[in-house]
């Protein structure tokens, strides 16, 4: 095997092991060396006869597979366990830095790849687990979401120039409906056209752009199921301001209803929508 075949061999196993957990990494590590090393001692009795030969043969290939493995392998998991540490540190400081600064500024400037990582940590902070996909920065999902056993998908658009449009909506969509996810979200650092917007309401996607991305960000700190807040009527937020949801305390949307008597009027609705059915009037005072 050629030797730049090789390397490209031990950098996707590397690349594979840093997907794991450092701490799991560092365990298999230890335990491929503890599996192997028995294996290594080199034969210390020759072929007594042309029938042994053959058993011979196989007792050598694994003493040489065992001595190159009891070596390889553990430094493949430590070097992998190391590399997630370090994105593990590198991302926490990415949500850390961007909690201190104020507008969405610093979003338009990270690359694409610590724009989904930072969007990663987000989802991290409400208690999602997330894997990270290999789909690039033009389409595909980016991230998939577990929490209670159920999928969710997520694109991300670090988009400076342009809206995004509701042919990506569309597309994240379709995905949810052939792989069964149960909710999807697109996240931008800038903002959505209204077409996108009307598209999503209703089809269990959440469409975050970078002012809420910055606000999702700035609280996620908070307890994940935060005590519910009763707000008197007299109290409700203006329309130009984000309330809490009055069940679960998690941020509102702007929604469209789409039936009944308040067919096209906007109203506030919870972002876990339909985890949770908290709505709030919008105030026209």
């Amino acid at each position: 095997m050629p030797r730049g075949s090789r390397e490209t061999n031990l950098e996707v196993l590397i690349d594979l092991a840093s997907r794991l957990p450092w701490w799991l990494a560092v365990i298999l590590a230890a335990a491929s060396y503890l599996v192997l090393h028995p294996f290594a001692e080199p034969p210390t009795q020759g072929p007594t006869g042309l029938h042994q030969m053959g058993e011979l043969y196989q007792t050598q290939l694994i003493y040489i597979g065992a001595t190159l493995g009891q070596w390889v392998l553990p430094a493949v998991f430590l070097l992998g366990g190391a590399a997630a540490g370090l994105r593990a540190y590198r991302n926490r400081k990415l949500l850390a830095d961007a909690k201190q600064i104020a507008g969405t500024s610093d979003l338009m400037a990270l690359s694409w790849q610590d724009f989904e990582h930072l969007v990663g940590e987000a989802f991290r902070a409400r208690g999602f687990s997330v894997t990270e996909t290999a789909s690039g920065p033009d389409g595909g999902v980016d991230l998939e979401l577990r929490k209670d056993g159920e999928l969710h998908l997520v694109q991300c658009k670090r988009w400076r120039a342009r809206k995004v449009g509701v042919e990506i909506v569309r597309e994240l969509y379709g995905i949810m409906s052939a792989r069964g996810a149960v909710g999807g979200y697109v996240v931008s650092s800038g903002v959505f056209s209204r077409e996108a917007e009307r598209f999503a309401d209703g089809r269990n996607i959440e469409l975050w752009d970078g002012a809420k991305l910055k606000a999702i960000i700035r609280g996620a700190s908070e307890p994940s199921h935060p005590v519910p807040i009763r707000v008197a009527p007299a109290a409700l937020p203006a329309a130009s301001a984000t309330p809490a949801c009055p069940k679960c305390g998690a941020p509102m949307v702007r929604r469209t209803a789409q039936q009944g008597p308040n067919r096209g009027k906007e109203f506030w609705g919870c972002s876990t929508f339909p985890k949770c059915r908290g709505i709030r009037p919008i105030s026209t005072s």
